[in-house]
């Protein structure tokens, strides 16, 4: 057996659009109903985890889980322009307490994709203001992280730079990625510092944001690793960097992408793919650890993210073994790994692909909403209460 560090974090994910269910004040539901929207369908009620979190969080302990991730949504908590919800905050207070008292250490993000419709017509992450909006969020919601070690601040900011660009986030499962906007890339980045700035005020608090790591090979025809640092750095590599310093960085990683002398190429027709399209390719998770630790000056890594889109069950469990084998091995080299969070806990609203891609440890019915946990939820449950794989 591979034998996992004490205290080990095992956990699983979620986030606040993607689960919660009416989260009406959001930019993202404006687009879901928007005239011509290329969105296939609209998050709606979603899985209603806004009401049944208590479930969710109970399910998860006794599935045999010791840590859940999930967003706080700066739309619920700032629903207008410096006008804060009590309300709001008490419920992801709540959440917090529901955690500790099942022993699931919370995990919590303040920018998951979304932000409120008010943000994204004043200017979005272009705005200059947009630091010092994001800082005083961050301060509004401070004062109900007591008790919380680990807070994200900007989940994939790289990923959000190039939805930034105005690129159709269909895009995003197809093969390559969009071209970034690097003046928002700047602006993230101030806002993860003004934000850090702010957490660090509570000496409990560790903070740090999530990277899309991307696996990127070089094919071997010539000028393919140069193109590869080209196309990587500022999709990738960059927002690595950046992280030194912090107290932790989260990787999120899924698939591998081949970089050819022109930059990315299709996904060949020979190889396994999931829902969304990707290669099923469970290295994926030790080739962004090894990444982020060597790019981020060794910081301490979680694994915030790591998930496959698929129907087959079986094929979950196989992906998520590689991928568990592949952090183990880097622990095993010294690489300083605190914790593991599947995505997703739920079956979820996967953004402009609907419903479809079904990436949870569990399945919940659409009318009732219903948890039924598949059996690889009871798998990695029994990998977590044993520590060991």
């Amino acid at each position: 057996m591979l034998h996992f560090p004490d205290g080990f974090l095992w956990g699983a994910a979620t986030a606040g659009h993607q689960v919660e269910g009416n989260n009406i004040n959001a930019n993202w539901w404006k687009h879901e109903h928007a005239d011509g929207t290329q969105i296939v369908e609209p998050s709606g009620d979603a899985a209603d985890s806004y009401h049944r979190y208590g479930d969710d969080i109970r399910m998860a302990a006794d599935l045999g889980l010791n840590a859940y991730r999930f967003s706080i949504e700066w739309s619920r908590i700032e629903p207008e322009r410096g006008h804060v919800s009590r309300a709001a905050l008490a419920h992801y207070r709540r959440m917090i307490d529901t955690c500790l008292e099942n022993a699931v250490e919370p995990v919590v993000t303040l920018m998951h994709f979304t932000v409120p419709r008010w943000f994204e017509q004043d200017g979005f992450w272009r705005a200059e203001d947009a630091p010092e909006l994001f800082a005083r969020y961050t301060e509004t919601v401070l004062g109900i992280l007591d008790d919380v070690r680990y807070v994200c601040t900007i989940n994939e900011p790289n990923i959000a730079a190039m939805l930034a660009g105005g690129e159709d986030a269909r895009n995003l499962v197809a093969h390559g990625l969009p071209n970034p906007d690097l003046h928002v890339a700047d602006q993230l980045l101030a806002s993860h510092h003004r934000s850090r700035e702010i957490l660090a005020s509570a000496a409990h608090l560790r903070s740090g944001w999530t990277v899309a790591t991307q696996a990127f090979h070089a094919l071997e025809e010539e000028g393919s690793a140069e193109k590869l640092q080209e196309y990587g750095y500022p999709r990738d590599f960059w927002y690595l960097e950046q992280s030194a310093g912090d107290d932790f960085v989260g990787v999120q990683a899924y698939t591998r992408t081949f970089i050819g002398p022109d930059g990315p190429v299709p996904v060949r027709e020979d190889v396994e793919t999931t829902l969304t399209g990707w290669e099923f390719f469970p290295p994926a998770t030790e080739l962004g650890i090894r990444s982020a630790w060597e790019l981020a000056d060794e910081i301490p890594i979680l694994v915030t993210e790591n998930g496959i889109a698929t129907a087959d069950d079986d094929r979950r469990v196989a992906y998520t073994e590689g991928a568990l084998a592949g952090v183990h091995a880097c622990i095993e080299d010294g690489i300083d790994v605190r914790g593991y969070l599947h995505w997703s806990l739920l079956d979820n609203y996967e953004w402009a692909s609907g419903f479809r891609p079904t990436f949870g440890l569990v399945e919940w019915d659409r009318e009732t909403f219903e948890r039924t946990p598949k059996p690889s939820a009871r798998w990695f449950g029994q990998v977590a209460r044993a520590n060991a794989l």
